[in-house]
């Protein structure tokens, strides 16, 4: 029995470039928002005639997602043109979840009510700091206040609310991260994103921090930022689901977890990828990262695809496990194998899995999973290399 869908929208244009970003987002003057609809329309359009061609029928669809860049600034028609797509080509659950990126800025805040007409019933607000000066550095085109005004007009709106923040930035200690925190979670109404500040290749605070224009928490204090977001979070009854995301229970995001759990997804726009599976076995797909380029593909071709991979056991559970050893849950053996053809002793290292279950930093639980504990999310970046064959 095949798993309901996660379907990714990605409109790729923003009004500036943040200076910590490297996603696939461009600024220009002027969008045909039209023309750019109607090729997300016509991609989404042929995958769902791929699955039906595959025997799969009318797969059912669990969430929709519209990121970026900043889909905010997608017209409300747009969005609900490509929603009811959606809901005609596949078979919606009852509770499907539909998510919306948007900055809170007033241009977009004054279109959430339209949005949420639209269908949107999940808004995801990037507020990133409650702190002006932060905002500043940040580049943040909004303040505290703006911040504020959307999230109380969103929490109006929409049945489900998260929003973004980011920590271990320049200077910060723990008290101010502490209160602003908290301050962020009385106005929390069911999921927080709280990522900690990195420095991304090729982003304008790549060049900056190389220079010594600022720096960056050492570890010791960045982890002491983490565990503090945990506890303050805990307060609020979010708990960490994932090593950046918090929520109440049955809060989730359910399309987020479609890819922490290593189910199938469907990703349309530029740059938009995705895993599917298909009679050839697992497929990854890639498609064009520039919007001018992947509008032009898709309106000759039906879709921009660049590139597809058939992927064999061993990338398979690698990146099962890489993902799922995210998630809180953790990783189920049985899954594993059935997901990627792999048992889980056959996918990592026994000697390196044996000193981490020593060191705490995995643990087995009730349930059968493998799952990290805090000091292993802690520190999971450097964990995975030498645990995964």
């Amino acid at each position: 029995m095949t798993e309901p869908l996660a379907l990714y929208v990605h409109w790729p244009f923003c009004t500036a470039k943040c200076p910590y970003c490297d996603f696939n987002s461009h600024v220009r003057e002027r969008v045909d928002a039209a023309r750019f609809g109607a090729a997300l329309r016509r991609e989404l359009a042929f995958e769902a005639a791929r699955l039906e061609a595959e025997g799969q029928g009318r797969r059912k669809l669990a969430s929709i997602f519209f990121g970026g860049g900043t889909p905010s600034l997608m017209p409300p028609a747009v969005v609900a043109d490509i929603i009811a797509d959606a809901t005609r080509l596949f078979d919606p659950l009852p509770d499907i979840e539909i998510t919306l990126e948007a900055n809170p800025t007033s241009v977009e805040v004054a279109r959430l009510a339209e949005v949420r007409a639209a269908g949107v019933n999940r808004a995801s607000l990037g507020v990133q700091s409650l702190d002006a000066e932060a905002l500043r550095f940040l580049g943040r085109r909004h303040d505290v206040p703006q911040a504020l005004a959307a999230l109380e007009a969103a929490r109006s709106l929409f049945p489900r609310l998260s929003f973004d923040l980011i920590y271990a930035r320049p200077g910060q200690q723990e008290a101010a991260w502490r209160a602003e925190l908290r301050q962020a979670l009385a106005l929390a109404a069911d999921h927080l994103s709280l990522y900690q500040l990195t420095i991304e290749p090729g982003t304008r605070f790549a060049t900056e921090y190389a220079r010594g224009a600022f720096a960056l928490p050492d570890d010791e204090a960045a982890a002491a930022l983490y565990f503090a977001t945990g506890d303050e979070a805990a307060r609020f009854g979010l708990l960490p689901y994932e090593v950046s995301n918090y929520a109440k229970p049955g809060a989730e995001s359910r399309h987020n977890l479609a890819y922490w759990r290593y189910g199938d997804t469907i990703g349309i726009g530029a740059g938009a990828h995705q895993r599917l599976l298909l009679k050839e076995g697992l497929v990854a797909a890639r498609r064009h990262r520039g919007p001018e380029e992947w509008l032009a593909r898709v309106e000759a071709e039906g879709h921009a695809i660049t590139g597809t991979e058939t992927l064999g056991p061993t990338d398979r559970a690698r990146e099962a496990l890489l993902m799922g050893l995210r998630l809180s849950e953790g990783v189920h053996p049985d899954r594993l194998l059935a997901r990627t053809g792999v048992a889980l002793a056959d996918a990592v290292d026994p000697a390196i899995l044996a000193a981490c279950l020593d060191e705490d930093y995995l643990r087995w639980t009730p349930e059968g999973t493998l799952a990290t504990t805090w000091e292993g999310r802690l520190r999971l970046d450097l964990l995975l290399p030498s645990l995964l064959r």
